[in-house]
Order: structure tokens, then C-alpha cells, then sequence
């Protein structure tokens, strides 16, 4: 299938790897000029040459996107680098890191408020950021294709994830109500929810490329939560993902917007 990407322009939050890099290599694939966004700079450097090296136009959109005046600049950048920006998708979050380690993630009354903010801001902040500083050229050209990366944890909320899940959840009232807003501006927002996903970015556990069912007794039991991973015998992969954001930028996907569609092997069914 043609999506017919080819010229357009994509801005890519936490972009440097795991999801990120892949969707940016995907859209790249597509003809899609793309501004790999990440606060360390070598990761983003690192996906551009990886776009570069195979023909495609790409940027280093290095920026902490917590931080308004950076998110502006990044995309001010971008617009020099590769022209306006047909493409957002706010795939950058947070990950609770007693959860990253294998162990289980302490409840509400047992977290502070410096670690809500560091989920909220990016998750709930920098999303609204990259939102104000790219709707304004997608309303004047009428044409845009917002895709945010939420986790299911915010359709269904999960306990020892209250904040987390919160913060996701607005990622998904948000998209609904923009979509509303911009819809006679024929801008397309969309939502799409991810369960546990293993990648490059994550070195050991269960998440880890090399765990296995036979090796990783932690990811055997995980792969019960989730029905296709059970006949598959793995978790969620990036490109399990990129896909779903390539269709939803294209023109393809014209007449859908306002949706959150579960990439999470049937994790939730709805």
C-alpha cells in the first residue's frame, strides 16, 4: 500500500530509540523528511544518520521538551531544516523506574510530588508544548496529523501506576478534544495505546531483546496478560507499533480521528 508520505514532515519526540527510533526510520522509509527529537543528543544524531545513511532527509531536534522555549526552538529548527511540520506524534514518556527494574511500583500514598511532576511534565506538558507549537502552521495549511503514544495503563488505569495513568489518560482527553477543536482544519489526532513493549533501549529483564520465555522467568509470566503473546511467544516490538503511526499519518487515515486504538496484543479489548 502507497500511503502516499513522500514530502511531508515529521516531528518525532524520544525519537532516539526504542519506539521513537522506530517510527522515525519507518516514516523515513515512507519519503517522510523526519526531526528526531530526544534530550541526548547522540541518540538523535545517531537515528539521523542511521535515515541518512539509506538515502532519507532527517534533523536532530535535540531539546528537553519540558521546557516550552526549547520545544519552540526545536520546531522553529526543524522548519528551517526540513520545511513545516505536516507530522507530530509525542511519543516521549516516562517509564516508573521501580517498575523498569523488575521490581513492583510503590502506591500513590507512597510517592511524592517531585516524582508526579517528572510524569506529568512529560507526559501531560511537553505533549501540550509540541501541540501549541506546531497546530497553528497545520490550521493555516489545512492539513495535519497529530499521533500521540499512550500507554493502556490510561484507558484502564492500573494500581502502583495512579500517576502514571493519570497522565495518560489526559494524553488521550486531550487528543479527543483537539480533535473536536481542529476538525474543520482537516487535522487528524489520534491516540494509540501500547502495553509492555520490548526494545533496544532496555539492556536486561524482562523487557530486555534477549529475554525469553525460557530464560526469563518473569517475562513467562507476563506473556499471560497479553493473548497474542501467548501464540507468539514474545512481547510487543516496535515495529509492531511504527506501522499503526504510519497509516495514522497518512491520508489514508483521512477519516479517522479522535480514536485510541490498543497496540497491546489484546491486552485490553474494547
Amino acid at each position: 500500500m502507497d500511503l502516499n508520505l513522500k514530502g511531508r514532515v515529521a516531528f518525532v519526540t524520544g525519537g532516539g530509540q526504542g519506539v521513537g527510533r522506530r517510527i522515525c526510520l519507518d516514516l523515513a522509509a515512507e519519503g517522510v523528511a523526519v526531526a528526531v527529537n530526544d534530550i541526548f543528543e547522540e541518540r538523535a544524531r545517531g537515528v539521523v544518520r542511521e535515515i541518512e545513511a539509506v538515502g532519507g532527509r532527517a534533523f536532530a531536534a535535540v531539546a528537553d521538551i519540558t521546557k516550552q522555549a526549547e520545544v519552540d526552538a526545536a520546531v522553529a529548527a526543524t522548519q528551517e531544516a526540513l520545511g513545516p511540520v505536516d507530522i507530530l506524534v509525542n511519543n516521549a514518556g516516562v517509564l516508573v523506574e521501580r517498575r523498569e527494574k523488575g521490581g513492583a511500583a510503590p502506591l500513590f500514598l507512597d510517592t511524592s510530588a517531585d516524582g508526579w511532576k517528572r510524569i506529568v511534565d512529560l507526559n501531560v506538558f511537553a505533549m501540550m508544548y509540541c501541540c501549541k507549537a506546531v497546530l497553528p502552521g497545520m490550521k493555516e495549511r489545512r492539513h495535519g496529523k497529530i499521533v500521540n503514544i499512550m500507554s493502556e495503563a490510561g484507558r484502564t488505569g492500573e494500581a502502583r501506576l495512579a500517576v502514571y495513568s493519570g497522565a495518560k489518560a489526559a494524553m488521550l482527553g486531550f487528543a479527543k478534544a483537539i480533535a473536536r477543536e481542529h476538525g474543520g482544519d482537516c487535522i487528524n489526532v489520534n491516540v494509540i495505546a501500547l502495553g509492555a513493549v520490548s526494545h533496544e533501549g532496555i539492556r536486561e529483564g524482562a523487557l530486555s531483546p534477549g529475554a525469553t520465555p525460557e530464560n526469563n522467568e518473569r517475562l513467562g509470566k507476563m506473556l499471560n496478560a497479553y493473548p497474542i503473546s501467548r501464540g507468539l511467544r514474545r512481547l510487543a516490538r516496535p515495529e509492531d507499533i511504527s506501522g499503526m503511526v504510519c497509516l495514522l499519518a497518512s491520508d489514508r487515515a483521512a477519516y479517522i480521528t479522535g480514536q485510541s486504538i490498543g497496540i497491546s496484543g489484546g491486552f485490553v479489548m474494547q
